[in-house]
């Protein structure tokens, strides 16, 4: 037997860190296809802004002509304050603080249809400038680009809505809520949760900064 464990010691690369594939294949299946689909939404954004500053180059308007909306503004700081109530629930799974966390998400679910509420209102304030999305091309892809981030955290927002359903319905007993802690899968998609919300905030803050820049 003990000849048996200094053999499996002795083999080649015994010991050594794992490479790089071997870290992929120990990566979750949910979360492999989380990042995958987190690049297929950069590559979608980042040719969708090049289109965007493509047209606004060529447009005949001036940066400046219209006043910037200030419902963008307020959302951008609505969507950072949710990036930050999200953060502090994995802490509060760790430390087992199951209501707390279901108070968590219950915030960052209302901040999120707060920022949602605000784009709309955005629009708004875009159509009371005269600028529409059949008008010129680069409101077009204001517009656009807009909706299609809202788009996205909608459907951050309705995973988010599960997972708190279901912390709300384990926090109601001391057994389901033991239950729940303990689960790995609960803290996999907590991870997917947290991780696709701050992907979703930092990609508005990159549009919010070329839109402030170049309105």
């Amino acid at each position: 037997m003990m000849n048996s464990d200094k053999e499996r010691k002795d083999k080649v690369g015994a010991g050594r860190p794992a490479s790089a594939f071997g870290r992929i294949e120990r990566v979750p299946p949910l979360l492999m296809l989380l990042y995958l689909g987190i690049a297929g939404v950069t590559v979608l954004f980042v040719i969708l802004l090049a289109a965007y500053v493509q047209t606004r180059h060529l447009s005949s308007q001036g940066p400046g002509l219209h006043p910037f909306p200030r419902y963008f503004s307020l959302s951008t700081i609505v969507l950072l304050v949710s990036s930050y109530t999200l953060s502090q629930a994995q802490r509060l799974y760790r430390q087992d603080e199951v209501k707390s966390l279901a108070r968590c998400l219950g915030a960052t679910l209302l901040l999120g249809c707060i920022f949602a509420g605000l784009q709309v209102l955005g629009w708004r304030e875009l159509m009371t400038q005269g600028v529409f999305f059949t008008g010129e091309a680069s409101g077009t892809y204001v517009y656009l680009i807009s909706a299609l981030h809202v788009a996205h955290l909608l459907g951050g927002m309705v995973f988010l809505l599960a997972l708190l359903l279901r912390t709300l319905h384990a926090s109601r007993d001391a057994v389901r809520s033991l239950v729940f802690i303990r689960n790995p899968y609960r803290r996999t998609q907590l991870r997917m949760l947290t991780l696709y919300w701050h992907f979703i905030d930092g990609l508005w803050v990159v549009l919010f900064s070329l839109f402030l820049f170049l309105y």
